[in-house]
């Protein structure tokens, strides 16, 4: 199993979790890419970056920078940045053997310069304003209207925000002629940007170094605004049960920045992240990391410490605002098996909260009936199976091809995280033509002795021209101490409260299984 050629709740610590992505970081070391200014001399180097892109919303980019420093303090400016940085995550570590980096201090801004934020640069000053009729007239800004930008849709930033426009903070106040207004009285022009706007996020340092001269360095950090998912289409022949299989992952860049010649990695599974609190604009802390990573082979997949790792074959471009979707399985004459199972029970949801004691002595409870037979598709993950490829979670759609050749869509769901050598099971609707039938022919109960006893009768109903295999399924509710007394058909014990019986449904034929459990406590 290849990609294709075209690519592809317990908490722990923070500093558990910056292990984590050290790791990450550390485990492949990209060339050089531009972004950085200093006070001697801009970044001349332009080469690709690097982005690991987790299945829950963010990513770990890793950027090359050629620095141009003066031994002692220098103050460099990086730009070349998402505007979903988490400031705290951000790590810089020298490529060049022997030289020492250290960050003295470090500010994170992501309030690029627009019309609202330089209106309130220039509260309590005078300004022309471009009117419709090409005339200029000037006002004095008493309130900007201005209210900072929240990057998350809670928490106490959001919650500040959602107040200031609560208050009116969104809305200027200008005066003009020596009246108020609450609105502008025309374009906005002003005289020059303010000392303190940037254009883009920028990361400030001041930076120390024992070296003079070009300097090459690696920034690492993790950021929101990224995801990918999978997903697989799945095609069965007109007729026979042997699968085809494609998988395509989507990438979703919401992040603010374009990576251009990127590569790529993916991460598959359930890692923990703190979700990120309130960022405050100012001195946040760096890691220094001294020293070189090797740098390890390309591969297509491989295990990563208790995750998955998914790598695209070639560099690809990643532009702001894209989805981008890459196949990055297939499968031909994959063994599968259609499963029908019948659970009769109906949940009953008057008694959705109540306590297993209370249940127990319910002469209603459970005698709503389910007419619906599930069909199931179950296949093995496996490299006998023409597969054996880890899968991510995702969407799996299914289809057959009907005796025209044209395919038709036949049901979905959504598989979990399923390693190599399991087995898949995926519900894919009800069918038409199989119905079920559950009622209790027979409650008994004695409280003082403390026991209950009841008795069902299933009927499942096939309307095929052929034979089909049926799996009832019944759940043994009452208590976990139980009996089954009579039976008309073998069973299976599923586990500690539910038995399946396998019966096979003639055409056009019907089977009654019946039962009776007693239950003691």
């Amino acid at each position: 199993m290849r990609l294709a050629s075209g690519g592809v709740d317990m908490n722990v610590s923070a500093r558990s979790l910056m292990a984590i992505v050290c790791v990450v970081v550390l485990q492949s070391m990209p060339a050089p890419v531009a972004g950085a200014e200093s006070k001697d001399s801009k970044s001349d180097a332009s080469i690709s970056p690097a982005l690991t892109i987790y299945n829950q919303q963010f990513a770990v980019v890793r950027n090359g920078l050629m620095l141009d420093l003066k031994p002692g303090q220098n103050h460099v400016e990086v730009t070349d940045i998402s505007g979903h940085l988490e400031p705290d995550s951000v790590m810089l570590r020298s490529l060049d053997e022997g030289r020492r980096l250290q960050i003295l201090e470090q500010n994170y801004r992501n309030d690029p310069v627009s019309e609202q934020l330089l209106l309130s640069l220039y509260e309590g000053k005078s300004i022309d304003f471009l009117q419709p009729d090409k005339t200029t007239v000037q006002g004095k800004i008493i309130r900007s209207g201005f209210v900072p930008h929240a990057t998350t849709a809670y928490g106490q930033r959001y919650y500040q925000a959602q107040a200031a426009y609560a208050q009116g903070g969104g809305q200027p106040v200008i005066e003009v002629n020596g009246k108020l207004q609450f609105s502008l009285p025309g374009q906005p022009l002003f005289p020059a940007l303010a000392d303190d706007t940037v254009l883009k996020p920028t990361l400030s340092w001041e930076l120390e170094t024992d070296k003079p001269g070009k300097a090459t360095a690696e920034l690492s950090y993790v950021t929101g605004g990224m995801n990918w998912e999978a997903s697989y289409n799945v095609v069965a022949p007109p007729k026979g049960t042997e699968l085809e299989l494609v998988g395509w992952v989507t990438l979703d860049n919401q992040c603010g920045k374009t990576f251009r010649d990127a590569r790529i990695k993916l991460m598959a599974g359930d890692v923990n992240k703190i979700q990120p609190g309130p960022m405050s604009y100012g001195t946040a802390q760096a890691i220094v990391i001294n020293g070189r990573a090797d740098m390890g082979p390309q591969v297509t997949e491989k295990a990563f410490d208790e995750y998955h790792l998914y790598t695209l074959e070639r560099p690809t471009t990643l532009h702001d605002g894209e989805t981008k979707q890459v196949e990055f399985v297939r499968a031909a004459g994959v063994k599968s098996k259609t499963v029908y199972v019948y659970d009769g029970w109906k949940i009953e949801p008057n008694y959705q909260n109540w306590s297993a004691e209370s249940i127990r002595n319910q002469e209603a409870f459970g005698t709503q009936s389910n007419p619906k037979v599930w069909v199931m598709q179950e296949f093995k993950n496996s490299s006998e199976n023409h597969l054996g490829m880890p899968l991510p979670k995702g969407r799996v759609r299914f289809y057959r091809r009907d005796d025209d050749g044209q395919l038709e869509f036949t049901g979905e769901n959504e598989i979990d995280h399923t390693p190599k050598d399991e087995m898949l099971r995926i519900y894919t609707g009800s069918a038409f033509d199989l119905t079920g039938e559950r009622r209790r022919t027979n409650y008994k109960a004695d409280s003082n002795a403390r026991w209950v006893e009841e008795s069902f009768e299933i009927k499942v109903r096939n309307h095929k021209t052929t034979p089909v295999d049926v799996r009832i399924v019944e759940h043994l509710y009452r208590w976990s101490n139980w009996d089954i007394s009579k039976n008309s058909d073998s069973y299976s014990k599923v586990d500690a409260q539910t038995v399946a019986f396998n019966v096979q449904l003639p055409p056009d034929g019907e089977k009654v299984v019946t039962y009776q459990v007693h239950y003691s406590w």
